[in-house]
């Protein structure tokens, strides 16, 4: 039986495209550069600022440019964190019942802790969550599955006993690793491609989906 439900955010969550996509194309105004279209932006917005700067400007961790780039990304990103962010449709039926179940929710996203504590208490979601485990929250982050375990900590709910929902390979790889039983969240991102591959235990078309699996 299931006692916790956890969720990736990007992309499961809350649809976090739009700000991700606002912040590189700011910088690349300000480099001359026409805006990139949403195609190909949202495809990466789960990558975070890594996945974002290689669309906007194809550099990576190994560029010499990219950790300035980086803090310069984060930074516009932070002041622009919820512009048109939003829970995706059924995101709040779906928290809603869980909580009239009694059931606990928390989030674990590799977006750092403090951007997501930020964006959860502007969606007015930061107060309900047993726990907001982010990228900088333990020393590794997902697919390992230190992340979720201390997610089943915090909320002093077994692991077995919890389920993981998210939209990359990386969240099922890290639920599985952590004992637990995870969901693809067919209405995310999906940068790793098809979810079916991945091995979930369920294959989610809308977040309602959820409920009768708990």
């Amino acid at each position: 039986m299931i006692k916790a439900v956890l969720f990736d955010l990007d992309g499961t969550l809350a649809d976090t495209a739009p700000d991700l996509g606002y912040a590189i194309n700011h910088m690349r105004a300000a480099r001359g550069l026409p805006p990139l279209p949403a195609s190909a932006t949202r495809p990466v917005a789960s990558l975070g600022a890594r996945g974002l700067l290689n669309a906007g400007f194809g550099i990576g961790p190994d560029d010499s440019a990219y950790s300035a780039m980086r803090e310069e990304f984060l930074a516009i990103y932070e002041r622009n964190i919820c512009r048109e962010t939003r829970l995706f449709p059924g995101t709040p039926e779906l928290l809603e019942a869980l909580e009239g179940r009694g059931l606990r929710w928390g989030i674990v996203t590799n977006k750092a802790e403090r951007l997501a504590r930020l964006l959860l208490g502007l969606l007015q979601m930061a107060a309900r969550a047993a726990c907001i485990i982010g990228g900088d929250s333990t020393p590794n982050i997902k697919p390992h599955p230190d992340p979720l375990l201390a997610a089943s900590r915090i909320i002093g709910v077994d692991a077995t006993v919890c389920l993981y929902v998210g939209d990359d390979r990386r969240d099922i790889e890290a639920g599985h690793a952590a004992g637990m039983k995870v969901a693809a969240a067919k209405w995310g991102y999906l940068n790793s491609g098809n979810p079916a591959l991945w091995g979930p235990d369920w294959l989610l078309d809308h977040p309602l989906d959820l409920l009768p699996h708990l």
